[in-house]
């Protein structure tokens, strides 16, 4: 899909392309390609003179091959990742930036979260984008606003995970469903970790590159603090899920613990009555039970009674409980 942002009246206005006749009567501020065809890639190419590689999302890349200038081209060339979460699974989406003549291209497989937001928001804020860096940087900032709401939701699904496992007595399904949404709010809490670490170098990179102007750089520079702050949040949510998870595994020890102190109280109980079994099971010259009328009636009464008295020993101390 090949999606065109042209400036009007200070507002983004976006417009789906299908054909190159159309492309060439543009002129955008923002070329966004999402799971884009080749022969898209090729329009883009013909009338922007910019050639993107079909290993441009790779995601074995070191640093130095993810940020870096052209100096021929005078072109930016960024690499970030962008959270996901829907109600699949939580994931981080690569997607590549360029800045080649005035004009920002993102390429990536999947709709974003984040550019949808940002199209929404310059629709209704008039002046908020200016020029091709405007909308990089728009785009940062919205992914960190993001950052921080999806935060504010782990702390809400976490609040309710411990109402759910520290109430008294909780049940093993209890457990086993808090251990299920506390891994995946850890495992959203990491991705934005490392969504926040990967646009804080992104942002270096743009400062370093001198193609921000001053009130650009101070916006950059903002953003850059508001994705410090993000970071004491990530930190407790850690502590804060180690504890439930920890609370979690120690009520589930607990239950088990209680099933297997009845088996020990059992099997202690009824260790008596089976050695007074085992005693009259043996072959004495005179048995009990045909030298004496009462020999059954006195083991069987024994045997009760030596199930009984444990039972009561232990209820007396408390163990049953």
């Amino acid at each position: 899909m090949l999606n065109i942002f042209t400036l009007k009246n200070g507002r983004l206005v976006q417009q789906e392309i299908t054909d190159p006749q159309t492309l060439a009567t543009l002129q955008p501020v923002w070329v966004d390609l999402e799971a884009a065809e080749p022969r898209e890639l090729g329009w883009v190419e013909a009338r922007f003179g910019l050639f993107i590689p079909p290993d441009v999302l790779d995601q074995d890349l070191e640093e130095s091959a993810r940020f870096y200038e052209e100096d021929e081209e005078q072109q930016l060339h960024l690499r970030s990742d962008f959270l996901i979460n829907d109600e699949q699974r939580a994931r981080n989406e690569r997607v590549a930036f360029i800045i080649h003549r005035g004009v920002l291209f993102s390429v990536h497989t999947h709709d974003l979260t984040v550019f949808r937001l940002l199209r929404l928001r310059a629709r209704r804020m008039p002046g908020l984008i200016e020029n091709a860096t405007d909308v990089l940087l728009a785009l940062y900032l919205t992914d960190a606003e993001y950052s921080a709401d999806t935060l504010e939701g782990i702390y809400d699904a976490l609040e309710a995970i411990g109402a759910r496992i520290l109430k008294p007595g909780p049940s093993d399904q209890d457990a086993s469903d808090a251990l299920t949404g506390i891994a995946q709010q850890e495992d959203l809490n990491g991705r934005i970790r490392r969504n926040v670490m990967d646009t804080r170098r992104a942002l270096s990179f743009l400062l370093r590159s001198r193609h921000l102007s001053a009130e650009q750089s101070q916006q950059a520079r903002q953003i850059l603090r508001d994705l410090d702050s993000l970071d004491g949040h990530t930190a407790f949510l850690f502590d804060k899920i180690n504890f439930l998870m920890a609370a979690t595994v120690g009520f589930i020890n607990i239950n088990q613990n209680k099933v297997i102190k009845i088996f020990s109280v059992a099997s202690v109980a009824m260790l008596p009555p089976t050695l007074i079994a085992s005693i009259y099971g043996m072959n004495f010259k005179a048995m009990p039970e045909l030298e004496w009328t009462y020999g059954y009636p006195f083991a069987l009464g024994l045997m009760v009674l030596t199930v009984i008295a444990p039972f009561w020993y232990f209820r007396k101390k408390g163990w049953l409980g």
